[in-house]
């Protein structure tokens, strides 16, 4: 019963996970951008956007040029959370790739890295107060939720340790529709249900900056507005009768 209701719990924070994704990512593509904005200076050739985006996306050049603490504890963070959800692929993969294995003893110490990056975050919205004037509800929400799946997994990888060949079990059962048991540990209950809540929130959160950066026209333009005039595809449900 226990590895049934799991099962089914992942399946559906999978699902809503994919689709609310999904339907985001098609609003964002079908919405034109109205003027040419790109942020100065900005390049003027298609392949200096690439450019762009690649430096905004793995170097978040723009928060380093804003505030240099800021960038250190975000740019942590998306590292370190990169390496533990690549540690986590062991769970999903077999034969396990040798990159995954090579990482193995680099996921604890991104683990804890991502946990204190988190926790500088958090303590930002509470000690700056123009950062805190505008910091609502689902900002604390969101922080407090990932602070808690990475205390979850660090309780049962120094705490409460699972047994972790019936995880890797279960979740290859779970991939190929051949369920198998569950280990009922408390912890591991813990962190699979903080993860899925996770999933079912994730289409409806501000963290949809992650697929978000590439539609923005600020930094997905180029600045041709003098070369060649900007306009703008309209839909039709648009055009006025």
């Amino acid at each position: 019963m226990l590895t049934a209701v799991v099962a089914v719990m992942l399946y559906a924070a999978g699902l809503v996970m994919m689709a609310g994704l999904g339907y985001r990512v098609w609003l964002y593509a079908r919405t034109p951008a109205p003027l040419k904005i790109p942020t100065m200076p900005a390049p003027m050739t298609q392949r200096g956007v690439v450019m762009r985006m690649f430096s905004e996306v793995v170097f978040f050049r723009s928060l380093f040029k804003g505030n240099k603490w800021i960038w250190l504890f975000g740019w942590v963070f998306h590292l370190a959370l990169a390496l533990v959800l690549m540690r986590h692929l062991r769970y999903f993969l077999q034969p396990v790739p040798e990159i995954v294995v090579l990482i193995q003893p680099l996921g604890v110490l991104a683990g804890l890295a991502m946990v204190a990056a988190l926790a500088a975050l958090w303590a930002r919205r509470f000690l700056v107060a123009r950062i805190r004037y505008i910091s609502g509800p689902s900002d604390h929400l969101m922080l407090a939720l990932l602070l808690a799946i990475g205390a979850s997994g660090f309780g049962m990888k120094f705490i409460a340790p699972t047994d972790i060949v019936a995880v890797k079990a279960f979740f290859l059962g779970l991939i190929y529709f051949d369920w198998q048991p569950l280990p009922a540990d408390p912890a591991l209950l813990i962190h699979l249900a903080l993860v899925a809540l996770l999933m079912f929130v994730f289409p409806f959160s501000k963290l949809l900056h992650a697929p978000g950066v590439f539609f923005s026209p600020t930094r997905n333009q180029v600045d041709d507005s003098r070369e060649r005039r900007h306009v703008p595809p309209v839909r039709l449900e648009t055009v006025p009768r």
